[in-house]
């Protein structure tokens, strides 16, 4: 094992060059300036894992630097806990803390759990944890210490169990003035619009799930997920006709939202705070979303969700009241549309990468205007009760999820994606192009 470890360093040196070179000897000079908290964490490491028959001390960094994974790791933890899923049987306490840099993509949020969960400061918990994992090169059992977090819903638990976040009085009251300040009074409608470009990481940059530091990283490989806001206007003309106000999400974002409407607000060029982003993901009625990480606060807060995104078969489905839609999955070599069962054999339907889409030959096309004014309009409709499903749309939709999750099946992955599939998929696009379900 200690002999991979330095292969995997001169690799990385190798790759990286010099400048990888430089980082690890800095890096190394930290570790060496840090030594005596690491000695003393050393002791403090063995004493936790003799004492850990009786009684287990168990950590977990929060991946801060992004909004979504802040949200979600959280939740779905405290879901697992009064579910009772890999809870230890003996008496034990639980730790989180914040990840390199202490990068937080929203304070809001993280003074929000702070309340709610047992958080410590980077020091001593990161070197324990980092000592522990090189203990464990040589001595096992070090793993139970380590809360691995749930990423997906696969029991069905945000449908279960109520949030686990709260707004304290004085928040209530900044909340409702500043919906107030926009407009909009008490027991008004809004939606919030989560259009995702390249603005926020491209600007901003921040950590990722690595808890390594990402600013100046090329973050191209995730333009395959982008939508251009100029198609939502016609959704969000429609919603404001309805009665709905509409919120425009996002931080850095590359284009303004254009319309003279004074009920489709550009939040995301007005006074954004952290504060009003988690306040307005909480309040709003439903949310539309390219799937990015902003979605998981309302998801959180157990709000529907209108996905329209890629990849199709990681889009959530655990929310009864949530829709589906996907963009248009085109051959380079043919130009045809993939049908559902060609997009899982193009070996897309899991893709992460802006590459993987061009290296199998498959380019996206964004959904069109119309098709998102319908899918907002089937939203409300389910919502308000007013949707009228026929025998034909009950058809089509256990069409399109048979076949999904027989390709999901053929996957053969290590961790299951889905559980109970409650979400529906656009109905509007499903009757309008029954010969892509197949």
């Amino acid at each position: 094992m200690p002999s991979n470890i330095l292969k995997k360093h001169f690799y990385q040196i190798k790759k990286g060059g010099i400048v990888t070179l430089l980082k690890k000897i800095l890096s190394l000079f930290f570790i060496i300036l840090r030594s005596p908290l690491f000695l003393i964490s050393i002791f403090v490491v063995i004493i936790i894992r003799l004492i850990s028959p009786w009684f287990l001390v168990r950590w977990a960094e929060i991946p801060s630097g992004r909004i979504g994974h802040l949200a979600k790791h959280i939740e779905l933890y405290l879901n697992d806990c009064e579910e009772g899923i890999n809870l230890p049987k003996k008496k034990y306490i639980d730790f989180f803390y914040l990840g390199t840099r202490h990068v937080v993509a929203n304070n809001q949020l993280l003074k929000m759990w702070k309340r709610t969960i047992t958080m410590q400061s980077n020091w001593p918990l990161k070197p324990i944890d980092k000592i522990n994992q090189f203990l464990n090169i040589f001595i096992t059992g070090g793993d139970k210490h380590k809360i691995i977090p749930t990423l997906r819903d696969i029991n069905n638990l945000l449908e279960k169990y109520k949030p686990h976040l709260n707004f304290t009085e004085e928040e209530e009251n900044k909340g409702q003035k500043a919906l107030k300040d926009f407009g909009i009074e008490k027991g008004n409608k809004f939606v919030c619009l989560l259009v995702r470009d390249s603005g926020y990481l491209n600007r901003h940059g921040g950590t990722g799930r690595e808890g390594h530091d990402q600013y100046n990283r090329n973050w191209s490989y995730h333009n395959f997920r982008d939508g251009d806001i100029d198609r939502y206007i016609l959704a969000c003309e429609e919603l404001a006709k309805r009665g709905y106000y509409v919120f425009r999400m996002g931080v850095n974002v590359l284009k303004p939202l254009k319309s003279s409407n004074p009920k489709i607000i550009d939040y995301a060029n007005l006074n954004r705070s952290d504060f009003m982003d988690i306040y307005l993901g909480a309040k709003c009625t439903f949310c539309i979303s390219t799937v990015a990480g902003f979605d998981e606060v309302p998801n959180i807060f157990r709000k529907p969700i209108a996905y329209l995104g890629v990849p199709i078969a990681l889009l959530e489905t655990h929310n009864k009241n949530s829709l589906i839609l996907t963009k248009s999955h085109i051959s380079k070599k043919t130009k045809k549309k993939l049908t559902l069962s060609e997009i899982f054999f193009s070996n897309t339907a899991t893709s992460l990468h802006t590459n993987e889409y061009t290296k199998n030959n498959v380019e996206l096309k964004e959904n069109e205007p119309e098709e998102i004014r319908d899918l907002a309009i089937e939203m409300d409709d389910r919502l308000n009760g007013k949707w009228k499903e026929t025998d034909e749309d009950i058809i089509l939709q256990k069409k399109f999820w048979f076949i999904f999750e027989e390709n999901i099946k053929n996957l053969n992955l290590k961790e299951p994606l889905h559980g109970e599939i409650k979400a529906r998929f656009s109905a509007k696009y499903l009757r309008e192009n029954k010969n892509w379900i197949r």
